[in-house]
């Protein structure tokens, strides 16, 4: 993964090249919001990683396959970098996050709230950025949209942070043509 914060403000929309990220995951079908699917997925596949002897080789991120057409993710997975290729079983899963050019943009601040700015107000301005820029990052489907890699990079996060106002939540999507 490039460091995109020694050269530039990463709290602002950038285009950045990334090579393959390999991952282990576990796909999620969200169907009572995202908490419900994510909160009991990664302590799982934390249980799975220590089972199986395996280090993550950096921070924990969600990539969401599937979003509704309000934006709200319908598939997803829970994820840890890895070095290689590691064996799995289910329900954990081998991929790789492809190489390509990305949009990204860095939150700091709470995932939700109704009185500051959240990932939700952060996701909006990256998208309408890209709107702005004619840059696309996911195409239609019949449930919403479809996206080739969209990935919420948990740099600071809960589990080793609990001041949700140094919470660090990188966005990244994949470009693709149009």
């Amino acid at each position: 993964m490039t460091d995109t914060s020694e050269s530039v403000d990463a709290r602002k929309p950038q285009i950045v090249e990334r090579a393959a990220l390999p991952y282990l995951g576990i796909w999620c079908h969200v169907t009572s919001g995202v908490p419900a699917a994510v909160d009991p997925a990664f302590p799982e596949l934390f249980g799975w990683l220590g089972k199986h002897g395996v280090t993550p080789a950096g921070p924990p991120f969600i990539r969401t396959h599937e979003v509704d057409a309000g934006g709200e993710p319908l598939e997803l997975e829970v994820a840890v970098p890895v070095d290689g290729e590691v064996p799995a079983d289910e329900p954990v899963r081998h991929d790789a996050l492809p190489a390509g050019r990305y949009l990204t943009m860095l939150h700091v601040g709470p995932y939700r709230s109704e009185t500051e700015r959240d990932l939700g107000d952060a996701r909006a301005a990256l998208i309408d950025w890209a709107e702005q820029h004619g840059i696309v990052y996911s195409h239609e489907s019949e449930r919403g949209r479809v996206l080739p890699c969209g990935v919420d990079h948990l740099r600071v996060s809960p589990g080793t942070e609990p001041d949700y106002t140094k919470w660090e939540t990188e966005l990244a999507y994949l470009i693709v043509d149009g």
